[in-house]
C-alpha cells in the first residue's frame, strides 16, 4: 500500500449548518518521517494550535505531500436523506476526490465511520482522532473549515451567535429559535423532537 487516509467527520450533532467530512491521505513513507507534535483530537485542542494545524495541512497540499477533501451536506439534505446517509456519501465523494485506487491506500476511521466496500484495507477505530494522526488531521481540517463557514454564517444570522456556538442547541441559540424562528441553515428534523422544550426555555 502506498497511502495512508484518514477520515473524520465534524457536525454530526448541531441543529443548524452542515456536516462536514474530511478525507486526508498522504504517503506511507512521509506519513512515518512526520513529527506530529501536539497534534490530537481537534476537540482537545486550542484554537490557536487547530488554527496552526490547518495552515500546516495546506501548505502539504501546496507542497504535494497531502491530499484532502472536505466535502458538506447541507442542513436540507440532512433533513430530507438523514445524518448517516449524508456522512456516508461525504465520504464517498470526498474519497473519488483524491483519485487514489483503493488497492493502493489503507483507510483509518473515527468512531463508527466506514468506507465504500471496495476500500478493503480499512479499520474503523473508536477514538481514532486520539490514536491516530492521519485521522487528528482530518479532524482539525474539518473543524477550522466547518467553523469559518459558520462564522460567515453568523454575519447574515447575527441573532442566532454562530460564530459562537457553531449551530449546536446552546440554550442561547434555542432562544433565538423561540424568538425568531427557524432558518434555511437550521436542521429541522433535529428541531422537530424538542419543540415542546422550546416553549419552556
Amino acid at each position: 500500500m502506498k497511502w495512508i487516509i484518514g477520515i473524520d467527520e465534524v457536525g454530526r450533532g448541531p441543529v443548524a449548518g452542515p456536516v462536514a467530512v474530511c478525507v486526508c491521505a498522504m504517503p506511507i513513507s512521509e506519513y512515518r518521517k512526520m513529527s506530529w507534535g501536539k497534534l490530537n483530537d481537534s476537540k482537545k485542542m486550542s484554537l490557536k494550535l487547530r488554527d496552526l494545524w490547518s495552515k500546516e495541512a495546506y501548505k502539504m497540499k501546496k507542497d504535494s505531500k497531502l491530499k484532502f477533501s472536505v466535502i458538506y451536506r447541507s442542513a436540507i439534505f440532512i433533513d430530507k436523506n438523514g445524518i448517516s446517509l449524508s456522512i456516508k456519501s461525504s465520504i464517498a465523494e470526498g474519497l473519488q476526490k483524491l483519485n487514489l485506487k483503493p488497492s493502493d491506500c489503507q483507510a483509518l476511521l473515527d468512531g463508527s465511520l466506514k468506507a465504500p466496500k471496495e476500500y478493503k484495507n480499512q479499520k474503523t477505530i473508536i477514538k481514532g482522532d486520539q490514536k491516530e494522526k492521519i485521522i487528528s488531521l482530518a479532524s482539525v481540517i474539518a473543524k477550522v473549515d466547518r467553523d469559518k463557514k459558520m462564522n460567515s454564517f453568523h454575519t447574515k444570522y447575527p441573532e442566532y451567535l454562530w460564530s459562537k456556538n457553531k449551530g449546536y442547541g446552546t440554550k442561547e441559540h434555542y432562544r433565538a429559535i423561540r424568538k425568531n424562528g427557524l432558518t434555511i441553515l437550521h436542521r429541522k428534523s433535529f428541531l422537530a423532537s424538542i419543540g415542546r422544550r422550546l416553549t419552556k426555555i
